[in-house]
């Protein structure tokens, strides 16, 4: 089962879908205390530049929802709140460590114009992290697709890890990073596997 944030109809709760739940939902406006300035911030946005600064320790990402124009949506990740703002957008939160993925697709009246998919690891204030477009302060990017193409294989990717039973957002970061690696150089990624997992449970293990 897919877990996927969603908004419209109207906005409410998360809700499961199968497969790569590639369709609806929803939305969030957010705004962090953070010391950094503005013009700080276009600039590491530009560059995909780590920069370090006080936040409230939440992470936000805003999810929008306007049919058939703008899709913003969570493929996994375990929210720590929401805000529903109005029938189109809607604030999700997560805590300091937890893993998500974002997609976000845009299309006019011709087709599709933007798609891309984020999978973000939230920090905790003091920690280095990249800006990123309605996702604050920001996050340890892990992978970062653009095309509609590649974005359905890294969906197929994550419904891959949810067969063996795992939940994504546990899943290794270091697998996301291969899985960026791969497919940005145009080469296929490797499935996700229970040894994977349990090599990265086990170093976990010893590093708490």
């Amino acid at each position: 089962m897919a877990h996927i944030a969603r908004c419209g109809e109207p906005c409410g709760a998360a809700v499961h879908q199968r497969g790569t739940g590639v369709t609806a939902f929803a939305a969030a406006i957010t705004h962090g205390n953070n010391n950094m300035t503005q013009a700080q911030a276009r600039i590491a946005q530009r560059r995909n530049t780590p920069v370090t600064a006080t936040h409230s320790g939440v992470t936000q990402v805003e999810l929008i929802w306007v049919e058939k124009r703008i899709e913003h949506w969570l493929r996994f990740g375990r929210q720590a709140g929401d805000q529903i703002v109005d029938r189109r957008r809607r604030i999700v939160r997560f805590a300091p460590h937890a893993v998500f993925a974002f997609v976000r697709w845009q299309a006019n009246d011709y087709g599709t114009v933007r798609s891309n998919i984020d999978i973000v690891r939230a920090v905790a204030p003091g920690q280095a992290y990249v800006t990123l477009p309605h996702v604050q302060p920001g996050g340890e990017l892990l992978l970062q697709i653009n095309g509609w193409p590649k974005v359905i294989q890294v969906l197929r990717l994550i419904d891959g890890v949810e067969a063996l039973g795992i939940d994504a957002a546990d899943a290794a970061p270091d697998y996301w990073r291969h899985v960026h690696n791969r497919l940005s150089s145009g080469d296929v990624a490797r499935g996700y596997s229970r040894e994977r997992h349990q090599a990265w449970l086990s170093r976990q293990k010893l590093a708490s």
